[in-house]
């Protein structure tokens, strides 16, 4: 996923996950630190969501930056504290919208979710013939040795990346879930 879009997707991702376990983050009236689905919740942004928002950064930077900017020129620096912010802000998003699912608010909630997805949406939009090319800042600009997305190493990753993050927000959706059951035994 591009660098550009991460944070708004981190925190779209944050607010859905604390949707899912309004229930347990309901009942649990202690500090959001200490609680379980917030442990998960942070388990998912460090070993799931860092991992692919960093991969496409590292390997296919010009890629992840939109060919905006040249990623050999970007300081290494810049490029993780991108990552980390892209990894806070599911943390974020999870807290920002504990408070209005806590007081059953789940229209905020929503539109937690669906604000930053739009915006995605009007990102990925603009940017699709960007977004759709495989190859370096300078190929992309001089028009040359670029290669359609779909037939591409980055393809193929994107790919992979899109199911290991589909899997990994249903494994977690699913523990979120499960502390609902097990709270209710």
């Amino acid at each position: 996923m591009p660098i550009v879009v991460a944070p708004f997707l981190g925190f779209a991702l944050g607010a859905f996950l604390a949707w899912v376990a309004a229930p347990s983050v309901a009942r649990d009236q202690g500090p959001l630190l200490m609680s379980r689905p917030f442990v998960i919740v942070a388990f998912f942004a460090a070993f799931a969501w860092l991992p692919v928002a960093g991969y496409f950064l590292a390997f296919h930077g010009d890629w992840s930056y939109l060919y905006l900017v040249s990623w050999q020129r970007v300081p290494s620096a810049v490029d993780l504290g991108l990552v980390l912010l892209a990894t806070v802000t599911v943390i974020g998003g999870f807290s920002a919208a504990a408070r209005p699912v806590r007081r059953r608010r789940f229209g905020a909630v929503a539109a937690m979710v669906l604000a930053p997805v739009a915006l995605t949406m009007a990102i990925v939009g603009g940017a699709s013939r960007r977004l759709s090319i495989s190859g370096t800042y300078a190929q992309f600009h001089g028009d040359f040795g670029t290669q359609p997305l779909v037939s591409s190493a980055l393809g193929s990753a994107l790919i992979f990346m899109d199911c290991v993050l589909l899997a990994a927000t249903g494994w977690t959706t699913y523990w979120l879930l499960r502390l609902d059951g097990a709270g209710e035994r």
